[in-house]
């Protein structure tokens, strides 16, 4: 089991690059499937989801948009319970599918406020994809139609999560062990 450290954390490798990439194959087939014949743009929420939002982007076979947000709810290791707008929306999607594309689904309280949004804004259909999705800590009624992985309620860096802007970059998902 492979280890590492991340400033003054230690985690454990949790789910594999390979892990990673096959569900992310399995994700695009299914949504190939559903989402044909749909005017969709694909919402990645940043930073997050930036390399899960690039490598299921690659796989989608319809024609179809992408845009970005930036939003933030997490100091350290848990969330502010807090959402900072950083970077606004400039895409217009009124009488579109959305595809909100997540990097993790916790507590539901970034999600709940980009729906609204999307709502507001007229979106025709949302969905929402996770790589990770935390159902004991989800408070929140909106669906997650496309999840990657449950995972317990434990703190993960890897593949675009990080922890104090670090460990974005590792292939991996990694858990928190100290």
């Amino acid at each position: 089991m492979k280890e590492i450290r991340i400033l003054d954390k230690k985690f454990r490798e949790f789910i594999t690059e390979k892990e990673i990439h096959e569900r992310i194959e399995e994700l695009a087939r299914q949504m190939n499937t559903d989402l044909a014949g749909k005017d969709v743009v694909f919402l990645g929420i940043l930073n997050g989801a930036f390399l899960f939002a690039a490598d299921l982007f690659r796989l989608i076979d319809l024609e179809v948009r992408i845009s970005f947000v930036k939003l933030a709810s997490y100091e350290g290791t848990s969330s502010s319970g807090s959402i900072k707008e950083l970077i606004g929306w400039n895409e217009d999607i009124k009488n579109k599918t959305i595809v909100v594309i997540e990097d993790i689904v916790d507590t539901g309280i970034t999600l709940d406020r980009i729906v609204d949004e999307l709502v507001i804004r007229k979106a025709s259909e949302i969905k929402v994809a996770a790589l990770l999705y935390k159902p004991a800590s989800y408070t929140k009624d909106i669906p997650v139609d496309y999840v990657g992985f449950e995972i317990p309620n434990d703190f993960v860096v890897g593949y675009g999560l990080d922890y104090n802007g670090y460990g974005r970059n590792l292939p991996s998902v990694y858990t928190l062990i100290e």
